[in-house]
């Protein structure tokens, strides 16, 4: 039984922390338009307990993407300096939604983990009814 505990909370991890990825992307795909706004990107790390590994995963520190800000020509832009120009956001879009498709995709394995060791708990149960 305690197997099948820590594979319920091994995906419960993997969903919390692929949740938090997603609310990240969201966040860079909101602020695509922002100047000077740097894309924001999560690390997995795994969980210890005094200094053992738990089979758990959580998210690291938000890093900053360090890439140059794109400078953009708009002269009537209120942030634009005496040349015209202004920094940009470094949000590229197209890796923003396959970040996005890759953290949906790996919530739903987790969540396919999940729902497949509560299957098994109750058929378990259900033997030991019996």
């Amino acid at each position: 039984m305690s197997d099948l505990r820590n594979s319920v909370a091994a995906a419960a991890s993997g969903m919390q922390a692929q949740a938090e990825r997603l609310r990240h992307v969201s966040e860079n795909i909101a602020n695509a338009d922002t100047p000077g706004y740097r894309r924001k990107m999560v690390s997995f790390e795994a969980a210890m307990n005094a200094g053992q590994s738990t089979g758990l995963v959580e998210t690291g520190r938000v890093q900053l993407d360090k890439t140059a800000l794109p400078s953009v020509f708009d002269p009537s832009h209120p942030l634009a300096n005496e040349n015209g120009f202004y920094d940009g956001s470094n949000v590229d879009l197209v890796i923003e939604l396959a970040d996005a498709r890759e953290a949906q995709r790996s919530y739903e394995a987790n969540l396919k983990m999940f729902d497949q060791s509560r299957q098994m708990s109750r058929g378990l149960l259900d033997l030991l009814r019996r």
